[in-house]
C-alpha cells in the first residue's frame, strides 16, 4: 500500500517525493504485483491529463501489466490500490482474473467492493478474487481529504 500511496501523490513518471508530475486529479494510485511479488505496473488517475473517463488508476495499471506480460489474464497477480474500486474498475479487475485485491480507503459514494456494491464477491461471477479492504485506510483517506480541501 505504501507504493500505491506514493504513486497517487507523485505520478508514474516522477522521482518519488518530488511531486513534479502530480496532476490535478483525484490522487489514487494502483500497483499490480506478479505472482512472485515483483512490481509489474503502476497507474495513477489520469482522467484530467488525458481527457479519458476510463483513465482510472486501476484500469491503467491493469493495461500496463497485461502489456508487460503479453497477456490479458492476470491470474496469480495482486492489485493494490489506495481507494476502493468503482464499478468500472471492479469489472475490469474481475475480467482480468486478478487473484487478490487490496485497497486502502473505503468509498461510500461509488465503491463497488463492499461499500455501495460488492461486485467482486458476487456469486454470479465466474471469477472472484480475494479482497482485503481498509489497509492503511487512515493514510489513504487523509490524502483524499487533503485533495478535496
Amino acid at each position: 500500500m505504501r507504493r500505491a500511496l506514493e504513486v497517487a501523490v507523485t505520478g508514474p513518471d516522477s522521482v518519488p517525493g518530488d511531486g513534479a508530475d502530480a496532476v490535478e486529479d483525484v490522487p489514487v494510485g494502483a500497483v499490480v504485483y506478479g505472482p512472485d511479488g515483483a512490481e509489474l505496473a503502476i497507474g495513477r488517475n489520469e482522467r484530467e491529463l488525458t481527457g479519458d473517463p476510463t483513465a482510472h488508476a486501476e484500469v491503467l495499471a491493469l493495461r500496463r501489466a497485461a502489456e508487460r506480460l503479453g497477456r490479458w489474464r492476470l491470474e496469480g497477480c495482486t492489485l493494490v490500490v489506495s481507494l476502493e474500486p468503482c464499478t468500472m474498475c471492479a469489472g475490469a479487475i474481475a475480467l482480468a482474473r486478478i487473484s487478490t485485491v487490496v485497497f486502502g480507503a473505503w468509498e461510500p459514494k461509488t465503491g463497488a467492493v463492499g461499500s455501495l456494491w460488492d461486485v467482486l464477491r458476487d456469486r454470479r461471477l465466474t471469477h472472484r478474487p480475494e479482497v482485503y479492504g481498509g489497509v492503511r485506510e487512515a493514510e489513504s483517506a487523509a490524502l483524499l481529504r487533503a485533495f478535496f480541501r
